[in-house]
């Protein structure tokens, strides 16, 4: 279970989140972060991972996070931010292998098992045939792709990603979600996706939290919530728009979204 009670940030004068409260009551979970631009999304995820200031507390399985180290922190929480600030000259493995560091003394390099895990990851992410080029001339829809990789090795039980899907096109955009939701499930994870694209979150979700002003203005179950209720809050957040089942080439039935 991952509970996240009361938090607020502030930052000088500016209350960017206010009293924030939710639950994901079961592992396995995608949970969407949608909302404009300003309405506290990646703030949330910052606050979450340590990184920002803040009052009020997030638990991990009874676990208190503000309290846990640095290295058990990073053992436990996977926060992929919306640039990776990686600058350096290195080959896409080595980024991978990256994820083993909050697993690895000081000084000690990876095990073969660590290794064959990064290139197992790399097959996963479509990027074997990457594993040696410099990751800094990989497209910026491969860089994220790399990162997702590093994601999986790194193996931590809750993961918090800041548009993972903003360089990537359409078709790699769905690959990349039903990926982490086959590692999110299959590995017993829990997930926080800030989102821009409703229709990916609708697609992929099990919940979705709407933030408005750096509150929690609707909390939507895509799977069994009636379409009248997903598009009357969604047409809150992003002004009029329609929701239509559709059935795609594989038989799935998914929600497009129509701006009006």
């Amino acid at each position: 279970m991952f509970t996240v009670e009361n938090l607020s940030v502030r930052l000088g004068t500016n209350t960017i989140l206010q009293n924030v409260d939710f639950t994901v009551d079961a592992p396995g979970r995608m949970v969407g972060l949608l909302g404009v631009n300003g309405s506290g999304k990646t703030t949330l995820l910052r606050a979450i991972a340590g990184l920002l200031p803040h009052t009020g507390r997030c638990l991990l399985d009874g676990t208190t996070l503000e309290t846990l180290s640095v290295k058990r922190r990073a053992q436990t929480i996977s926060y992929i931010p919306q640039q990776s600030g990686i600058s350096v000259s290195m080959t896409a493995r080595e980024v991978v292998l990256m994820g083993c560091n909050p697993r690895l003394g000081v000084l000690q390099s990876p095990t073969m098992a660590m290794c064959a895990a990064a290139e197992e990851a790399l097959r996963a992410v479509g990027l074997a045939d990457k594993a040696e080029q410099d990751y800094l001339t990989l497209s910026g829809g491969e860089r994220q792709l790399c990162i997702l990789a590093r994601t999986i090795v790194e193996d931590a039980p809750l993961l918090l990603l800041d548009e993972p899907d903003s360089a990537l096109d359409l078709a790699n955009r769905n690959s990349m979600a039903e990926r982490l939701a086959e590692l999110v499930r299959t590995g017993g994870k829990t997930a926080l996706l800030c989102l821009h694209d409703p229709a990916l979150a609708l697609d992929w979700c099990d919940t979705l939290l709407l933030l408005q002003n750096g509150q929690i203005a609707a909390v939507l179950h895509p799977k069994t919530d009636p379409v009248d209720t997903l598009q009357t809050a969604l047409s809150a957040v992003y002004g009029p728009l329609e929701l239509l089942p559709v059935t795609d080439r594989t038989g799935r039935m998914r929600l497009a979204l129509l701006p009006l």
